[in-house]
């Protein structure tokens, strides 16, 4: 059994709807179903042992996908945007590839030599011409156990990895997440997301296991977004916080004119509490979903729901407020767990370091295996918390907390308040080596506009909010922050363009000083 299933489910329910592309010209399920089949025999005739999919976001891809199932190999999705030398480190890492590729990337693979690269036309073509011949064939079906999606991580805090899931956790998944045939006809689901994307993956199967009709964003602007949701009369997006956050830019104080749109899921990195409380203004008839996931899990482990917006949204207690700046709660299915660096199991309230468990849960990587523990425990290294109700507060990565004078510091919490300042347009919070207190705390600001606000005047900010040992003790300005595509802050960017180790104390530099 294999995520194969999930399309011939679909199928079975609902043949002729439209699930890819534009009520007019998009594939049917009946037609995803029989390009399936035929690139399926594309890939058993080449003899690949791994679909390497090299491309932004299109029909193609969702084709791979479940015609590498058909075929019982592995899909590797890999970041269009790295270099033809990045490209073939990572392509080289995996076992006989058959490379499906846009036309920029073949050109900058033209030299490779390590094996067959399709256009990504060509692909479907071959995929269409294959359908034919395939008619009548039995079709092969991978083992549950089998591996089904390559991913490489994003590798913000190390080299990139390799993650592998396999067909049982994306099964478990999908099927204690989504009811079969669960759309109506009208359904339109707008992903933003790239194909390398833990989420870009997961929104393949689930839409179409959903019988919902899935069309892509090539190239992101916050203008073309909204168009898009217009015209096509989108139901329900997806996208990282980064993008979230420019669309609130473009929008300004004016609502979004997006009638259609019923449901807008955010998640990848964090999303800045100031910034979700103005999309919440700006988009008052939507329901807004969050998602909290990793490559490791086969995407979402956590939700917070649209009532759980709209209760803390209009909360005056703090606790209640304060889960605006949550994940929301575990979904079926997985079960967490809060551990201190001993490997105690912490109540709630209490931070350390998020381990989680359940049939989703890969936790595989091709470099090192399995890094599950005895009883089948992955350990997230994120820095993480429940309150009494099981929300869960996800801080950042544990390597990023900052260790002031024996006090554990997570960035978020200064970071939020930071973005609280009116002439802050984004934040970012790292250590730095200090001979006197271990680390110092050091704060990058993107002001909304020049001349920024004075680091004194942002420090008193701090210092009126938070204890005193939270102060920023540097302040450095930047015209704009590093993240990945996928929106995820490089903190280690930042901190690489520090000094060496404080042995005193530094006053905060100027733009001009940079």
């Amino acid at each position: 059994m294999s995520i194969a299933l999930l399309l011939d489910i679909a199928a079975s329910t609902a043949y002729e709807r439209v699930v890819l592309g534009s009520r007019e010209n998009g594939f049917s399920l009946h037609t995803l179903s029989k390009l399936a089949t035929g690139g399926a025999g594309v890939v058993r005739r080449s003899g690949a042992r791994t679909v390497v999919f090299l491309g932004a976001n299109s029909a193609a891809f969702p084709v791979a996908v479940f015609a590498a199932a058909r075929a019982g190999v592995p899909i590797a999705p890999l970041n269009y945007r790295l270099s033809a030398t990045q490209l073939v480190g990572l392509i080289d890492k995996l076992e006989g590839p058959l490379v499906i590729a846009d036309r920029r990337q073949r050109a900058e693979l033209a030299n490779w030599g390590g094996g067959p690269v399709l256009d990504s036309q060509e692909w479907l073509a071959q995929a269409e011409a294959g359908s034919v011949e395939a008619a009548g064939e039995p079709l092969l079906s991978a083992e549950t156990d089998g591996p089904a999606i390559l991913l490489f991580t994003s590798g913000t805090t190390s080299a990139p990895k390799c993650v592998v899931l396999r067909h049982e956790h994306l099964l478990a998944y999908v099927l204690e997440t989504v009811e079969p045939a669960s759309a109506a006809e009208t359904d339109a689901a707008l992903v933003s997301v790239p194909p390398y994307h833990v989420a870009g993956t997961a929104a393949v199967l689930t839409n179409i296991y959903a019988g919902r009709r899935v069309l892509y964003l090539e190239k992101f602007t916050p203008s073309a977004w909204l168009n898009l949701v217009a015209s096509e009369e989108i139901t329900s997006a997806m996208l990282v916080p980064t993008m979230l956050a420019r669309i609130i830019d473009h929008l300004g104080d004016t609502q979004a004119a997006v009638p259609s749109l019923r449901s807008l899921a955010y998640g990848g990195a964090r999303l800045p509490q100031p910034v979700l409380e103005r999309a919440l203004r700006l988009f008052p008839t939507v329901d807004f979903v969050n998602g909290y996931g990793l490559t490791e899990t086969s995407s979402t482990i956590a939700v917070l729901g649209p009532d759980d917006h709209r209760a803390a949204i209009a909360a005056d207690a703090p606790a209640i407020r304060a889960r605006l700046s949550s994940v929301g709660r575990l979904v079926s299915g997985v079960e967490g767990q809060i551990r201190s660096p001993e490997g105690a199991v912490l109540g709630p309230g209490d931070p350390g370091e998020l381990w989680v468990r359940g049939r989703q849960i890969s936790g595989e990587y091709i470099e090192t295996g399995s890094t599950l523990d005895a009883d089948g425990w992955f350990r997230t290294k994120d820095r993480a918390w429940f309150d009494a109700d099981g929300y869960l507060f996800v801080e950042g990565r544990m390597d990023d907390t900052i260790i002031r004078g024996g006090e554990n510091i997570a960035p978020a919490e200064i970071e939020d308040v930071l973005l609280d300042h009116p002439e802050v347009r984004e934040a970012a919070v790292v250590g730095q080596l200090d001979e006197e207190w271990g680390e110092r705390v050091v704060a990058f600001i993107v002001p909304t506009q020049w001349p920024a606000p004075a680091a004194e005047q942002l420090r008193d900010w701090v210092r009126q909010r938070l204890r005193s040992s939270k102060m920023p003790d540097d302040i450095h300005y930047r015209d704009e922050l590093p993240h990945t595509d996928t929106g995820k802050l490089l903190r280690r960017e930042l901190i690489r363009g520090l000094a060496s180790p404080v042995t005193g104390h530094r006053t905060a530099l100027s733009k001009e000083q940079l």
